[in-house]
């Protein structure tokens, strides 16, 4: 195993938490108030609690995908980068979207809400690959 890619788990962090900005800012951020209603998002009372929970939760998920990618030869992740983007996104689209999917049909959620986070979690898996490979 080699070392794990510190900056990369870092910077794919910090890409995601932008990426989210973005997600649930700009692009669809209306959507999911129109969805789940202004009483439904107990989070914008405390953003800054939020962000700080969203950052912990995305470390996590970034320094287990340095270890994943520092347990693969160095050789093999440069002559086929797109190992980056098939093992991140695998990852979100065979584990998390599926559990959170799992979870939100439990408490009934609306199907316009799961798509919007699955597709947030598809898409931040993703740009943390790319931030390890761009580091790499």
């Amino acid at each position: 195993m080699g070392p794990v890619n510190w900056l990369g788990v870092i910077a794919a962090m910090l890409a995601a938490l932008a990426l989210g900005a973005l997600w649930y800012g700009p692009l669809f951020g209306r959507a999911k108030l129109a969805a789940v209603g202004p009483g439904g998002l107990a989070a914008r009372r405390r953003p800054a609690q939020t962000l700080a929970l969203t950052a912990a939760a995305l470390f996590i998920s970034s320094a287990m995908m340095g270890h994943m990618f520092a347990r693969l030869p160095a050789g093999d992740l440069a002559a086929k980068p797109w190992l980056y983007f098939m093992m991140s996104g695998g990852l979100a689209a065979m584990f998390v979207i599926p559990a959170l999917w799992t979870s939100y049909a439990h408490q009934r959620i609306a199907t316009r809400v799961a798509l919007i986070d699955g597709g947030y979690w598809l898409a931040a898996y993703l740009v943390m690959g790319a931030a390890f490979w761009a580091l790499s």
